[in-house]
């Protein structure tokens, strides 16, 4: 068998399936609301396909090809109702399945079927002739109501290593009925990259007219590599989910595997100008779906380029290519410089020009000796940029011109065996007033946050698209027991990105305080541009 690679300069269409498979990653829910948004950041991507969902499966699905019917109007992508061929011994126009699909009012139509024997004897308990003509009834019915049809072939890898010939007989009768795309899916997620390419290269070789396509799950963390193993074997189309979500371990993150077929490979995809909005729509989503973006996610992470050791960060100032694979800036990210014990002044210099903040020769050397001076005091700037880059502007002469706090309070009371409420009162001073507010919360942080909100929000309305949405404690001397200082870390986001705040203590309530204000004045900045 040839291990050529059939890629050349062909382009890979693009086929997200987020608001299907990717939903159900385990704690993800999304309503017909969040489908419709996350719908149209994919557009903005330029993929070329979007699964909705499966119409008829519930009445959120339903609600959500409805809307997108009037609601959603995308450039490029096409929109796909995604379902099952009919069912065994149904004729087509009589399957309330497919009836369902056609319901859904778009042009493109994927369906799943069984394309390995033992899930055809035991699952569906159908004669093998049987499971093919549902395939093939399937396909040229809906062709017949003018649809272009994807067959997504489940557990066709699993299927083809234990005998071919029944999976090859599916993918034939789908072709011959008039299928555009044929999906061999790793359902189970358990191929490597070697056999992938092989199989796919088999299949290709032996039906070079059919359209391949790949589906990968990632349960042995090879999802993205298949998938580029698949594109390489011959397959016109990949499908995946932003930020790697899906069933279990997930689906072949596009995040990573679209760069890596434009910027690796020279596989084109996506339209090239539209790869520097990668990152900013990663983090869009993850906002959507309220599910933290991954800081260690290739390409897209906010940890993607960030370098801490000394020297790396002094070679980038000379030549940034030395410690970095690609450009940040081609997949919309950007350099980011650690601070750290570990920092120099270059490291210092740096950070603060990244952050457009002016530091003479002396205020550099200052904030060197302070960084380490509060890391020795249990200050963990590595993990909290946004802090970092506010002490930065500290000292540089600058005060945040948003609030000045006088005072605040915080108790909680326990009301009933299972109701436990925190208040907190804050009294501040905000646009040359005098402003107090009370607020309660499920916890201490929680009220401090509401109350602060509930005192400057009508100043601030840009506060609404700032969320905390990670709050971590630890403490540093547990030796000291209840006298121990605590270091809280708050995470925050808006539509643009997240970012990481600090507080240190021996007060966990004042050292919560600290990241909260930090949280939120680092949100007003970036509402500005800042």
């Amino acid at each position: 068998m040839s291990t050529e690679s059939h890629t050349g300069t062909r382009r890979v269409e693009i086929y997200d399936t987020t608001l299907r498979d990717g939903s159900q990653r385990e704690g993800l829910s999304l309503t017909a609301e969040d489908k419709l948004r996350i719908a149209e950041q994919l557009d903005v991507l330029g993929v070329d396909y979007i699964e909705g969902g499966w119409p008829g499966a519930s009445p959120k699905e339903d609600e959500f090809f409805q809307r997108a019917a009037r609601e959603l109007h995308l450039n490029k992508a096409k929109l796909v109702a995604f379902g099952s061929t009919r069912r065994a011994n149904i004729a087509p126009e009589d399957d309330a399945v497919l009836a369902d699909m056609l319901a859904a009012n778009v042009d493109t139509i994927c369906l799943v079927a069984k394309s390995w024997d033992y899930h055809v004897t035991e699952a569906l308990k159908t004669t093998l002739d049987e499971a093919v003509a549902m395939v093939s009834d399937s396909v040229a019915y809906l062709r017949e109501q003018g649809k272009t049809v994807f067959i997504d072939a489940e557990h066709f890898f699993d299927g083809y290593l234990r005998g071919p010939e029944f999976g090859l007989r599916v993918l034939k009768a789908a072709h011959d009925a008039g299928a555009a795309r044929l999906v061999l899916c790793d359902t189970n997620g358990g191929m490597l990259p070697n056999q992938v390419f092989d199989i796919v290269s088999e299949v290709h070789e032996r039906f070079p007219e059919f359209a391949l396509a790949g589906h990968f799950h990632d349960d042995t963390g090879c999802a993205v590599a298949n998938s580029i193993a698949a594109v390489r074997a011959g397959a016109v189309q990949i499908q995946g989910c932003m930020n790697g979500y899906g069933e279990r371990t997930g689906n072949a993150n596009l995040t990573t595997l679209i760069p890596n077929l434009s910027l690796k490979l020279g596989v084109p995809s996506i339209e090239p100008e539209k790869l520097a909005k990668l990152t900013p729509i990663a983090n869009h989503v993850a906002e959507l779906v309220n599910v933290a973006l991954n800081p260690q996610a290739p390409y897209v992470g906010r940890s993607a380029f960030a370098h801490k050791a000394g020297i790396h960060t002094s070679a980038i100032s000379r030549a940034r290519d030395a410690y970095e694979h690609v450009d940040p800036e081609l997949v919309g990210n950007g350099t980011k410089f650690v601070a750290s014990e570990m920092a120099g002044k270059a490291t210092i210099r740096l950070r603060a020009d990244q952050a457009g903040i002016d530091l003479t020769d002396t205020q550099v050397a200052e904030a060197t000796q302070r960084l380490k001076s509060l890391e020795h005091q249990g200050y963990h700037f590595e993990v909290a940029d946004a802090s970092f880059d506010l002490l930065l502007r500290s000292i540089a002469g600058w005060e945040q011109p948003f609030f000045a706090v006088e005072s605040y309070r915080v108790f909680t009371e326990h009301r009933t065996s299972d109701v436990v409420v925190s208040e907190a009162t804050i009294k501040v001073t905000a646009n040359g007033e005098r402003l107090i507010a009370t607020a309660e919360g499920n916890g201490p942080v929680n009220a401090l946050d509401g109350a602060l909100r509930r005192a400057i929000g009508e100043i601030y309305p840009e506060l609404t698209k700032v969320h905390l949405t990670d709050y971590k404690v630890r403490v540093l001397n547990s030796g000291a027991a209840t006298a121990a200082v605590t270091r809280v870390l708050l995470d925050s986001s808006d539509e643009r990105g997240t970012w990481t705040t600090m507080g240190v203590s021996e007060n966990i309530i004042d050292a919560s305080w600290q990241a909260l204000c930090d949280s939120i004045v680092t949100g007003l900045l970036r509402s500005r541009g800042g």
